[in-house]
Parts: C-alpha cells; structure tokens; sequence
C-alpha cells in the first residue's frame, strides 16, 4: 500500500507529495519548497519516519514544479526525472521564474529522462502517463493498485491546466485527459500540482472543460 503525504510550497502554492510504502522506500514528486523551512519541513518528514528517499520526480517542467529539485537531489543524492519534451523548460527555468517576480537556482542540467516506463520503488509502482497539453512534457503518475493519481497541472478540481504558456495546446490537453485519464474509474483520486484533490468520477461529472 502506498502512503502518501502532501505539502504546498513556495509562493506560488505547488503540492508536493511524498510517496513511500511498508517497505520505508519514497519517492518525491514535484518537492518545490523554495525556503529553508520548506526544506527542513520535508526532510524532517522524511527523518522522523524513517523513510529512505529513492526517487525524484517531475510532472512537468514549470519553474514553480521545479522549485526544491536542486535540495532534494543533493540531500538523497538523487538526480530528478522528467519527460524529456520538457527538458527545454527546465532548462529555461530560471528565467521563468524571474518573469514572475522570484528568484531561484537554475535546475541541475543531469536530468534522467521519462518515458512510458513505470517507476518502482519498494514494493510499489508508479505507471507514467503522459497527457500534454499543458506543457509539452506533462506527465501523470498512476498508482494502480492504490487508485490514485498525480497529476501536476494537468487536472483540478473543477478546471484543467492552463494552456496559454509555451508549449500549450487545450485540444491536446482535454483529448488526453478524456482518452487516457477519465477511462482510469471514477473512483480513482486526483491529487494535482495545485488546489485541493479531487476524483474522475467528480471531474467527469462536473468539471465544466470535460463537458
């Protein structure tokens, strides 16, 4: 079974989530923290639990998603994984988040890439789904045993990702979620990149962009 823990971080309110099973392995997803005590909030988490970090993990490769990679990847020695459409976003990470208004170290360049393969970590595994759309490299996590999903900024209560960034493309994103998502059950959880979870069956029902 897989435990999961969220966090919001950084002054744009990412969730972060930390992902472990029986076994104490973890993986990280999206970390963002972008203060000294978001840092110290997480690996105190992490400590007090006794979990051993083994994954780090992108969604996609927004500024604000990217936020925390550099500290948890030098605290577990780990290098963050990302689909690789989205490594020019990262790379162009820093300058983004300037555009805004806040300051942040360039992500390390020593990405691993993702693809269609599933992430295993303990006794667990994580199924990448990619949905683009919002950006180019926009991936989902699927727990299949567990029911769950994380889905960075592909899907929100009531509302989907925002396309108008580089990379955006609405039709991709609302075809991808329709074809690859919404077939998952409806009692599957959603927890996405900001905002509070949410499920298929609510989405499916209500949400206004999947009508």
């Amino acid at each position: 079974m897989i435990y999961l823990r969220r966090f919001t971080f950084n002054p744009v309110g990412v969730n972060a989530y930390l992902l472990w099973d029986e076994t104490n392995e973890a993986v990280v997803i999206d970390p963002a923290c972008s203060a000294r005590a978001e840092e110290e909030q997480l690996s105190r988490f992490v400590s007090d639990h006794q979990l051993l970090v083994v994954g780090l993990l992108n969604t996609h490769g927004h500024f604000d998603h990217l936020m925390g990679n550099n500290f948890a990847a030098a605290k577990w020695n780990l290098k963050c994984r990302i689909h690789p459409d989205d490594l020019p976003l990262a790379a162009d990470a820093k300058q983004h988040a300037l555009l805004f208004g806040i300051q942040m170290p360039a992500p390390d360049k020593e990405m691993e890439l993702l693809s269609t393969e599933e992430i295993l970590f303990g006794n667990s595994r994580l199924k990448v789904i990619p949905v683009p759309g919002h950006s180019r490299g926009s991936v989902a996590f699927y727990a299949e045993a567990d029911k769950f999903l994380v889905v960075g900024d592909i899907l929100f209560e009531g509302s989907v990702g925002r396309t108008d960034l580089p990379g955006g493309d609405h039709h991709q994103l609302i075809t991808g979620i329709k074809s690859k998502l919404l077939p998952l059950g409806d009692e599957v959880k959603v927890y996405p990149g900001h905002g509070n979870e949410t499920n298929i069956g609510k989405e499916r029902r209500y949400n206004p962009f999947l009508q």
